[in-house]
């Protein structure tokens, strides 16, 4: 019988990933930070990933590692989805883009950026996707004051 697409991913990414679990039907690998970018091009060249589906985030205040970045790749060869999740600080929290390797993880970004404050170097266009230039803080962090007042901006035509 041949092996599924899972078996052969948790067998030849494990030295990168380390192990793999499966949540929902979905491989999901923890990755350092350093390991996004040579794991995100394997599963692209080597496996088929070929849709970057998103880049999200949470927010787990109070612990060393705050913030859980969390990636979605999707097989048009293989029908499956697989996740990354990887932690970065408080202190310094910035990935690697993946907008060499996806150009449509620009969008994707930037709204991670908006909405958790995470950076992305070597994405050329950081600007506001989902707030408006001059928004303070960022909403999705569970230490965003649900009643603080926006600065007023004028309405450009």
């Amino acid at each position: 019988m041949a092996a599924t697409v899972f078996e052969i991913l948790q067998q030849q990414l494990v030295p990168a990933a380390g192990p793999a679990t499966l949540s929902h039907g979905v491989l999901v690998f923890v990755l350092a930070p350093s390991d996004l970018t040579p794991t995100v091009r394997r599963l692209r060249d080597e496996f088929g990933f070929d849709i970057f589906l998103d880049v999200t985030a949470v927010d787990w205040i109070g612990q060393t590692e705050r913030f859980e970045v969390v990636y979605h790749f999707y097989s048009t060869v293989h029908k499956q989805r697989v996740r990354l999740k990887l932690r970065v600080s408080e202190a310094d929290p910035s990935v690697d883009s993946l907008v060499p390797l996806y150009g449509s993880a620009g969008f994707m970004e930037r709204e991670c950026h908006d909405m958790y404050g995470i950076r992305f170097p070597g994405n050329g266009d950081m600007r506001p996707i989902l707030l408006y230039e001059g928004f303070v803080g960022h909403p999705l962090r569970k230490d965003y004051p649900k009643q603080q007042e926006q600065p007023l901006v004028p309405y450009r035509i």
